[in-house]
């Protein structure tokens, strides 16, 4: 009986090796990552990192009275903004990085007009402006996920909304100078940032696997 199997375990295995498929016991196997895809998307992940610092950096300039830094700190957040665009540029061309960049500038000064506007208490010009970064997420995620069809417009939207919120709660914090809830805002935003510029970078490498081959 033992003899019996022992043949017909032989004779399974010759079958599937003569059709081309591994055994049932064959590890999966998995997608090699490349040099370049790791470097593309670490590189974009520092950019969204240092958007979520600056924008945050900016927040404790513009709330503290008598600072300094505030003129530099924008010039230093508005380059960002810059640099986010010249990163697709490789792959989607000057215009489209342009594109995204004039996008993300209008997202950073609506959001120091929200700041100016919190300051000093003007609800209803906070309210007109809250509307508009709202509504330039919107222009935002149309673009992206127009660019690129492994990005859906609804799921990208989600993710620059998180982003707001997040952006509004440190904000909030430091106006009340809550300063343990401000730590948990910024801690909160890091951790969201890198899973939303992933998102973006993941599927970019998806849509031109060719430009990332070594």
């Amino acid at each position: 009986m033992k003899k019996i199997l022992v043949m017909g375990f032989i004779l399974f295995l010759s079958m599937n090796m003569m059709a081309g498929s591994p055994p049932a016991y064959a590890k999966p196997q998995h997608k090699c990552i490349t040099q370049s895809e790791v470097k593309f998307e670490n590189d974009f992940r520092r950019l969204w990192v240092d958007h979520v610092l600056w924008t945050s950096n900016y927040i404790t300039s513009a709330t503290t009275a008598g600072a300094e830094d505030q003129k530099d700190v924008l010039e230093r957040l508005l380059r960002n903004q810059e640099d986010i665009g010249n990163s697709i540029k490789p792959v989607y061309g000057e215009a489209a990085g342009n594109k995204l960049t004039d996008l993300l500038k209008e997202h950073i000064v609506i959001a120091g007009g929200i700041v100016e506007a919190a300051k000093s208490g003007d609800k209803a010009k906070l309210d007109q402006l809250n509307k508009e970064w709202y509504r330039n997420a919107d222009d935002i995620a149309a673009f992206l996920s127009k660019a690129n069809p492994n990005l859906k417009n609804e799921d990208v939207k989600k993710l620059l909304y998180t982003h707001l919120e997040m952006v509004a709660d440190d904000l909030n914090a430091s106006l009340k100078k809550d300063w343990q809830a401000r730590i948990v805002s910024i801690d909160d935003g890091m951790t969201h940032i890198i899973m939303m510029a992933d998102a973006i970078s993941d599927a970019v490498v998806k849509q031109f696997p060719e430009k990332f081959k070594k």
